[in-house]
């Protein structure tokens, strides 16, 4: 295995990372911008080097200075994590020419699954089914149009070289077209450095679906689906496994589709493919080609460790797991607590948090980077832990995570901790009544 990893990220999924490299006794370097000095990741961490001040493309996204701290430390490989630089194919690729191991696919499997246009080409091609929408880029205002006319009105406007809901537009009716075709380009370009769109039918009322899987050389095996239609801003807020609208025989012709075409592209490592499900159909979305925030929540349904895995496979090229091997049990839910006030539109709510009680007990689990004392900036995302609970049904694995929110006390910040109180609490979530836009509709506050 690897003597020495370092960790090019931050937050709750550095520290996990970290947890997992200890686990296979590997040294660990931790990475870190100068308001991030005294974080947990660092703490944790064998080593630490400061790579720059806290603005993110001074530090976290400065790839100069992390290969400069790769060779100040002599790590042999670099575990990218979610976000910043995780899904960039020229870091990627400068990475791996450097003699250094990235853990993850290839840099040229990024480039084409990180083009949601060439994502989509290479998933119909395989035999995943596709969103009816755009072939390729839409150059133009006209060829927009003349789309939109033909798979007719709403429509939903994408970004080719984002995600996270950058460069999304919804247009219900022609007349909006123009406006918003213009506003998705600048966003794009603004976010992405990339100002090309695709168009795609848009659903009203569809359910997020995504199937977890890890890849090598020679064997491809999946770790079942996760449910996370509870969104806002096309963010996930929750995540469940298994998801409690698909029927056995609609989960097995997901799974194995998807397995089909990871195994097809010569994938190598964790990865997701993302799901829009609607009126009993499931059509393509993207596929990350990264360790998800989500992935604990399978962690606890499948008892596999993903990011143990992920070096595994980087380390070895393939994985040890058999699909046989894999049986999710039960029911699991996993819950973000972000640092936001959800009764301000989820307005950020940076500060030092004075009390910090963190909650436990019989399968429940808490991925965080938080402790008592500890300042959350305003420079990087709000997220600052996960709760993720099992139980032995749906309805058990609701109350134990209601039992653990109850528990987790946090002061000197705004929390998303009663809105999730809220909706496990709603009849809504309860009888699984709900799709990606119910939170916009629903008045929580």
């Amino acid at each position: 295995m690897f003597k020495k990893v370092l960790i090019a990220n931050r937050g709750e999924i550095a520290v996990r990372i970290i947890r997992a490299c200890k686990e296979w006794g590997i040294a660990t370097v931790a990475v870190h911008s100068d308001v991030d000095s005294d974080a947990m990741h660092v703490r944790l961490a064998d080593e630490s080097v400061c790579i720059g001040s806290h603005q993110p493309q001074n530090s976290y996204l400065n790839i100069s200075s992390i290969m400069s701290a790769v060779d100040l430390t002599g790590a042999e490989a670099i575990h990218p994590g979610y976000g910043f630089l995780s899904e960039n194919a020229k870091f990627a690729e400068i990475v791996t020419k450097h003699g250094i191991k990235f853990v993850g696919p290839s840099a040229d499997l990024i480039s084409k699954m990180g083009d949601k246009i060439e994502a989509k080409r290479i998933a119909k091609k395989y035999g995943l089914p596709i969103i009816e929408g755009s072939e390729g880029g839409v150059k133009s205002l006209s060829e927009a149009k003349s789309i939109c006319k033909k798979i007719g009105y709403p429509v939903l406007i994408k970004a080719a070289g984002g995600g996270g809901g950058k460069g999304m537009k919804v247009v219900s009716k022609e007349d909006q077209l123009e406006n918003l075709f213009l506003a998705a380009k600048n966003e794009a370009k603004k976010y992405f450095g990339n100002d090309e769109l695709y168009i795609e039918k848009y659903f009203q009322n569809p359910r997020h679906i995504e199937v977890q899987i890890i890849s090598g050389k020679n064997k491809t095996v999946h770790l079942g689906e996760r449910d996370c239609s509870v969104q806002r801003r096309h963010q996930k807020l929750i995540e469940e496994t298994p998801s409690p609208v698909l029927t056995d025989e609609q989960r097995k012709d997901l799974l194995n589709k998807t397995v089909k075409m990871v195994e097809q592209i010569g994938y190598e490592g964790a990865g997701t493919v993302e799901f829009i499900y609607e009126n009993g159909k499931f059509y393509f979305l993207e596929m990350n080609t990264r360790v998800q925030v989500e992935h604990p929540v399978t962690e606890v349904q499948t008892g596999i460790d993903i990011v143990k895995e992920q070096l595994w496979v980087a380390f070895t090229g393939d994985t040890a797991l058999k699909q046989n091997d894999i049986d999710p049990r039960g029911h699991s839910i996993e819950c973000r607590i972000n640092a936001e006030n959800p009764a301000l539109d989820f307005q950020p709510s940076p500060g030092t948090i004075n009390v910090c009680h963190q909650p436990s007990g019989f399968r429940t689990r808490v991925d965080g980077s938080i402790f008592q004392g500890c300042k959350i900036t305003p420079y990087y995302d709000s997220l600052i832990a996960k709760v993720i609970c099992k139980g032995r049904n749906r309805t058990e694995a609701i109350q134990r995570t209601l039992r653990s929110l109850d528990e987790f006390v946090l002061e000197g910040i705004t929390t998303t901790i009663d809105l999730h109180k809220k909706i496990l609490n709603h009849k809504k979530f309860i009888n699984s009544d709900f799709d990606t836009n119910w939170l916009s509709k629903e008045k929580f506050f």
